[in-house]
């Protein structure tokens, strides 16, 4: 299941389960935001990015509908079912894990880490990957400190590739154009997109 960027489910989202398909793995888009909006404008993504935060059932519900289309693909091992995010989608599915979802892996990308509702000992099924950017002020190291504590604590399998260089969206090859439009810390890092996928892809061939 891949979960999009705050833009919304864009063609990028949609280049990401492609890529998926194309090593061999059924991949499913997903929209979160549940009515085809895509944004342009930092403006609008946060609008619509915070209108699916303050309803979390609604996304819930939307990623379990994903799922149960995904395991009911031909060729698919319902017991091995992964979750992959971008920025806003990366909490997503970190959020998903930390429900206790029956997936094998999350792998979340320059994604948001923090939460209010904590991993327990025992809920979180899923092996965890995250990717994110040591330059990212959208994701700080404090960040990405709490989560490593929260699934230490857990008792989760963590692995975190820190960039130094990375800005946020670091995988997008959009996101330099968009960052230098909107004065914002978004750029893409071909190093660590490059080198985040092939860890992702490691996770998937165990």
């Amino acid at each position: 299941v891949v979960v999009h960027e705050w833009w919304g489910l864009n063609d990028y989202a949609r280049s990401r389960a492609k890529m998926l398909a194309e090593a061999g793995y059924t991949a499913i888009a997903v929209d979160m935001y549940g009515t085809g909006k895509i944004a342009d404008h930092p403006k609008d993504a946060t609008a619509f990015m915070n209108a699916a935060l303050a309803e979390p059932e609604k996304m819930n519900a939307r990623f379990d509908a994903a799922m149960a289309i995904l395991a009911k693909q031909p060729g698919v091992n319902k017991d091995k079912l992964y979750a992959i995010g971008y920025c806003f989608g990366g909490g997503v599915v970190l959020n998903q894990a930390r429900r206790g979802l029956d997936l094998a892996g999350v792998a979340s990308f320059h994604g948001a880490l923090a939460t209010k509702t904590r991993a327990t000992p025992g809920t979180v099924k899923a092996e965890i990957l995250v990717a994110t950017g040591g330059a990212d002020p959208m994701v700080p190291a404090k960040q990405v400190a709490a989560l490593t504590g929260e699934m230490a604590s857990a008792g989760v399998k963590l692995t975190v590739l820190n960039f130094p260089d990375a800005k946020h969206s670091f995988t997008n090859p959009g996101s330099t154009a968009v960052g230098n439009k909107y004065d914002m810390p978004l750029a893409y890092n071909e190093a660590a997109d490059k080198e985040s996928w092939a860890a992702l892809m490691q996770m998937l061939a165990k």
